[in-house]
């Protein structure tokens, strides 16, 4: 019997599904009569430890198979387990998204490493130099330019003292006396004074004057802009350093051949994040670095002389002279113009920690948009295909049907033959069958032309040989991919590599510290981050797991409600003790919780 509750608590992503009622409850078919049928077991508080790991996940992967305790010396097999003798007969994982909409106990500690991983690029730690804290610094944004006019809450003078409840009296929307309707019909102009909320806000003035098609691209080549930002502003630091009889740095690459590099280069992390319009903006963190001839790896310090404003005018000089054009399409040959916006911001960051931006502030408000995608035009769903497509797109439907649409139409192929309707007519006798024949190589008797046995084995022999040069691609056909995305096929948080540490990093520390919680760690300081070893030293066996994928979600309903509980209640006992023990250091903000906790 199929459960009537919602599947996914607070998840609206279409095919997600974390609760699969497989067997009928024993009290009712409410998600209490089966929680509680669960909860007088007398098992009950073995399968709450057994699922702990993934208690608080919306809908987690569940594993079948076997596990071997191997002795790494001799390869014996030491003790053997199979799920079949586990609760449930299953290991239950957490899903890991990132997506709040999606499962937000994940995404919570997905946006926890986020913030460690982003604020150690500024300040040091987990195994970057704290050294990092003198280079300059700055939190630039990056927004796309305009494409058509939107409804828009414009506030030129604040008075209130929290942006982030923003009550003051905004602006008129469009005020224009010149103009008074588009080639449309419809009225350019709008005198309201929009509110925060307002579901206009982000919505075009005219529909058909909005050019959807060029949104969609600019987002699919949005990743390709920043890095030729990145690369223009290194080019410019590389020449006010030569203006400066700053040398060039001489490394030895790992050939050994010697290469002359710049002195400076940058070192960023990034978010995307979605405007109301359905338009990917940029957030930054920029870190100017210096080059060592010796550790060409290595996080040194820039020259001395080179300051906040050196890099804050190679961000805004490379803002405003990048741009390019894409490949031409068939809707439009000479392809697409690709550059920045007119509004760049480019704050410096203070690291003292009473400046307007400082590292806890950009880090946890990088943190917060790495967990969220599309929510904030409407739309939420996965990956689109030919069955679904018809559900969202629509070319005169509303800003993101059209939106989608554009994606669908101008990702469709474009190197298909030409229709048999226009093909020329061909004036050579049809062709037809003749008379049976052998092929003197493989003995086939066949009416074809040619052997298709022979003809098989040639074509399977060209297969497996490296073609002689890359096939030329279709570069929009990414668009229908990245539909549900609104073309922006990029991930919403990266890191150049010498930024700072990597998620695989915090997630082996975080394993490493849950094996060994309960073990006496006074010899080893807090905030020591190390890699997982899966074989310690004085360890002599191995686990190897050869399990495969079973299922996805939670078996009924109070299976869900009773992890989930007790993941809230953990989580709530852990927070308070972060406080706690906060508030008697008096070092660590509250409510900020390590990667390895």
């Amino acid at each position: 019997m199929a459960s009537t509750l919602d599947l996914t608590p607070r998840a609206a992503a279409r095919g997600v599904g974390s609760n699969a009622d497989t067997v009928a409850p024993v009290y009712g078919y409410t998600a209490a009569g089966s929680a509680f049928a669960r909860a007088t077991r007398p098992d009950y508080f073995g399968w709450l430890e057994h699922v702990r790991a993934a208690a608080g996940c919306t809908r987690p992967i569940r594993l079948a198979g076997q596990l071997l305790t191997v002795d790494s010396s001799t390869g014996r097999v030491l003790d053997q387990r199979h799920t079949d003798a586990m609760p449930d007969a299953a290991i239950y994982t957490a899903c890991g998204n990132r997506r709040a909409t999606v499962c937000p106990a994940c995404a919570h500690t997905y946006q926890r490493d986020a913030f460690q991983l982003l604020r150690a690029g500024l300040i040091g730690g987990k195994g970057v130099p704290e050294t990092v804290s003198r280079h300059p610094a700055v939190f630039p944004t990056f927004t796309a330019p305009s494409f058509g006019p939107v409804h828009v809450r414009v506030v030129k003078r604040h008075t209130c003292a929290n942006r982030k409840r923003c009550d003051c009296r905004a602006d008129p929307c469009h005020a224009r006396r010149d103009t008074g309707l588009c080639e449309h019909g419809r009225p350019a102009v709008c005198w309201a004074r929009h509110e925060t909320g307002d579901q206009v806000l982000g919505q075009p003035l005219c529909l058909d004057c909005y050019d959807h098609t060029h949104q969609v691209v600019w987002n699919l080549f949005s990743g390709e802009l920043w890095h030729r930002t990145k690369q223009a502003a290194e080019r410019h630091l590389a020449k006010l350093a030569r203006r400066r009889g700053i040398p060039r740095v001489e490394v030895v690459t790992a050939s050994g051949n010697t290469r002359r590099v710049p002195p400076v280069r940058l070192s960023h992390g990034k978010v995307a994040e979605f405007q109301a319009r359905g338009a990917v903006h940029f957030h930054a963190l920029v870190r100017l670095d210096g080059v060592d001839a010796y550790d060409p790896a290595a996080v040194v310090p820039p020259p001395a002389g080179f300051s906040v404003a050196d890099l804050e005018d190679a961000l805004r000089h490379a803002a405003e002279q990048v741009g390019f054009a894409t490949p031409g399409h068939p809707d439009r040959p000479e392809g697409w113009l690709i550059g920045w916006g007119e509004q760049v911001d480019i704050r410096p960051i203070s690291l003292t920690g009473d400046g307007e931006v400082t590292d806890s502030m950009v880090a946890g408000y990088l943190a917060k948009y790495a967990t969220k995608s599309t929510e904030v035009t409407g739309h939420r769903s996965v990956r689109l295909d030919a069955d679904s497509i018809g559900d969202y797109a629509d070319p005169g439907g509303d800003h993101t049907a059209r939106l989608i649409d554009a994606c669908w139409r101008t990702g469709r192929p474009t190197s298909t033959p030409v229709p048999l309707s226009q093909r020329p007519r061909d004036q050579r006798p049809t062709p037809g069958f003749v008379d049976r024949w052998e092929c003197p190589d493989c003995g086939t008797h066949t009416r074809y032309a040619a052997c298709p046995v022979c003809v098989a084995q040639r074509q399977a022999a060209l297969d497996t040989q490296p073609a002689s040069r890359p096939q030329a691609t279709n570069p929009y056909a990414r668009l229908r991919r990245w539909a549900h995305m609104l073309g922006f096929g990029g991930h919403f948080l990266t890191k150049a590599r010498r930024y700072s540490v990597t998620f695989q990093l915090l997630r082996d520390t975080r394993v490493t510290y849950r094996r060994h919680e309960h073990e006496d760690q006074a010899d080893e300081q807090p905030s020591t981050l190390r890699a997982v070893d899966h074989l310690d030293d004085d360890d002599t066996t191995l686990i190897v797991g050869t399990l495969t994928f079973a299922g996805v979600g939670w078996h009924t309903t109070g299976d869900a409600l009773l992890a989930n509980t007790a993941a809230a209640m953990a989580r709530e006992r852990r927070t308070t003790g972060c406080e706690e023990l906060a508030h008697e250091r008096g070092t660590i903000p509250a409510g900020t919780v390590s990667a390895a906790a």
